[in-house]
């Protein structure tokens, strides 16, 4: 057994899986079901079979085992997707070259760098140079417990330092180049840290490994206020939600997200006992990053920053997070008294963290904050003013998918705009009608892929496969007695060639039967073994036993419908010999089905 194979009889998918999506077992015999994290959907199509080690969604037609489910999830080559599960279930790996590429040495090797500039960084925070930052901290209420959470580090302000260690281990100029973490010098030769003087906060990918930095300035002429680390091989920003690794089990648990605007708005918002605050790093939302939140949970919290700015901001989110069939509230945060407004970390800082929680748990629905912005947005004094209002906020209430809910909504929205509901009734159904001709796409990017198209498996096949993978038994005593004949008009027949010259060589294993088959009948074996369940050893020979009976009985009809056919071919053709031996055949064949 080569490494790649012990490695998947080693773990369980459905922990691995399970990690990234948020699984509701169905059945009895290890049926999993959750939301797709390869494309948008509504209703859970994406499926894991404990029994058999492999996923299948059923959506978007991706499907494998535990490797092929991180590689897709993560961007992962083979070999990173081996090192990372051999790495998380404490199997050692072994070295050997088959299982390294350059794409996975280069990606190996900015991982490693990233995490050395993190514990560097660390470091420098706590020496001397770091104390203007340490300052800066303790005016932000940050303690050494969070400072650690967090792995808060400093780089140094010459800018030498992280260059002259990585050259220390050896790693090469383009390696160091491609990192994002040094920097090429436009005049002479040589290279130089990219993030110098800067208090610098880790960026993590979801299994907690360091990929990028946001690195903020200690003084006014640090410009711009916040560096962040540019796009490498291992950090795309549209697909990282900072915090993401500490917070998925907190949104799990509560089933909901805080998302808020920086990294200090996370830190302080941790800090308060919200343990599944989360933030895109540095760029607006997207609809990787929502879908993301909603392998999770199912409610968004935005909380973001009070000026004009984070307000656009979360109105730019909402239609997004609603995309992604999630619950949206918006929590706006009061001001401290004197008329300024706070920030999430701000106000913990201010009121506390009870009132911070006490704040989340009594967040509004969006729809109330969007039509308090178009009140400030529209002039409400006139009947057009009214109706632009709506209409701005019709596209966010349009998204609820309960039908009940929606109407409440509009009902709700024309009191509070003082809208004749007469109005607001023909307005929408307008919309509604428009919004089903109109081309299906969202926001400007591609529709969900359509499901596959239903193969024509009929259920004896299907019952039949089952019970041959689930019972060694039952392969035993069906597989001699299954001929050729029986499935050669099965939709499935490659699936059941494969298994029989599986089991003539001694072992028959679901991964090695996935893997000997092409793509087509791949698709169908995941859709046979995903649609049925099956019982003990006893239930699954019982059930393979009615189906070889059946089998049986149609080799036969289609035995005597051959040979009524080439009776009257040779009576019709004169030849009366031949039609005596074939209806002498059919006879015989005829006594015998008679005699069982």
């Amino acid at each position: 057994m080569d490494f790649a194979a012990q490695l998947k009889s080693s773990i369980d998918i459905v922990k691995v899986v399970g990690e990234y999506v948020r699984l509701r077992r169905v059945g009895a015999t290890g049926r999993y079901v959750g939301l797709c994290p390869f494309h948008q959907e509504k209703t859970p199509s994406f499926n894991v079979n404990q029994t058999r080690q492999f996923f299948k969604c059923f959506g978007c037609g991706k499907g494998g085992d535990a490797l092929n489910f991180v590689m897709e999830v993560d961007g992962l080559t083979f070999p990173e997707a081996l090192k990372m599960l051999a790495e998380r279930n404490g199997i050692p790996m072994p070295q050997r070259t088959e299982y390294t590429d350059a794409n996975s040495k280069l990606r190996g090797a900015l991982h490693d760098m990233h995490s050395i500039a993190a514990q560097l960084y660390a470091a420098a925070l706590q020496g001397p140079q770091g104390r203007e930052a340490r300052e800066y901290l303790a005016k932000r209420g940050m303690n050494p417990e969070l400072m650690e959470i967090f792995q808060l580090g400093y780089s140094d302000p010459s800018g030498q330092i992280l260059t002259r260690r990585l050259t220390d281990e050896r790693f090469t100029p383009e390696q160091m180049e491609a990192s994002g973490l040094v920097r090429r010098r436009t005049e002479g030769a040589g290279y130089y840290d990219a993030f110098r003087g800067r208090l610098m906060f880790p960026i993590h990918d979801e299994s907690g490994k360091v990929i990028a930095f946001g690195g903020r300035g200690m003084r006014d002429e640090d410009q711009p206020k916040y560096l962040n680390s540019p796009e490498t091989p291992i950090y795309r920003k549209t697909s990282v939600l900072y915090n993401l690794h500490r917070a998925r089990d907190g949104m799990r648990k509560h089933n909901r997200a805080v998302l808020v605007e920086g990294y200090m708005d996370v830190i302080g918002v941790y800090s308060a006992g919200v343990k599944e605050v989360v933030a895109s790093c540095g760029t607006a939302l997207t609809n990787p990053q929502a879908r993301a939140m909603h392998r999770h949970a199912d409610t968004v919290i935005v909380n973001f920053d009070p000026d004009d700015a984070g307000a656009n901001a979360a109105e730019r989110a909402i239609p997004l997070l609603l995309d992604e069939s999630l619950h949206v509230k918006v929590l706006a945060l009061g001001s401290d008294g004197t008329g300024a407004k706070l920030d999430p970390d701000e106000y913990v800082k201010r009121f506390g963290a009870e009132a911070y929680r006490a704040k989340l748990d009594s967040a509004s629905g969006y729809f109330h904050w969007l039509a308090d912005r178009a009140r400030g947005r529209f002039d409400m004094r006139t009947t057009d003013g009214r109706m632009d209002a709506f209409k701005f906020l019709l596209p966010a209430v349009q998204r609820i998918p309960d039908k009940l809910e929606r109407a409440a909504v509009v009902n709700d929205l024309a009191g509070y705009l003082g809208v004749d509901p007469g109005l607001v009734l023909e307005q929408f159904k307008r919309a509604a009608l428009d919004r089903r001709t109109a081309a299906p796409t969202i926001r400007g990017q591609p529709p969900s892929p359509r499901p596959p198209a239903t193969s024509p498996v009929t259920a004896i096949e299907c019952i039949l496969l089952n019970a041959l993978l689930s019972s060694a038994g039952t392969r035993q005593q069906i597989l001699p007695r299954l001929t050729v004949a029986m499935t050669s008009r099965f939709a499935s027949h490659a699936i059941f060639d494969a298994l029989r010259q599986m089991a003539a060589a001694g072992t028959v294993a679901f991964s090695e039967l996935d893997a000997r088959l092409d793509e087509p009948s791949r698709a169908l074996l995941h859709g046979m073994v995903t649609a049925d369940e099956m019982g003990d050893d006893a239930e699954c020979l019982a059930q393979a036993e009615a189906c070889l009976r059946r089998l049986e009985d149609d080799v036969r009809r289609r035995q005597l419908d051959e040979l009524r056919t080439r009776v009257k071919a040779a009576e019709r053709e004169g030849k009366a010999e031949e039609a005596l031996q074939w209806f002498s055949e059919l006879h015989r064949l005829e006594q015998e089905v008679k005699g069982e």
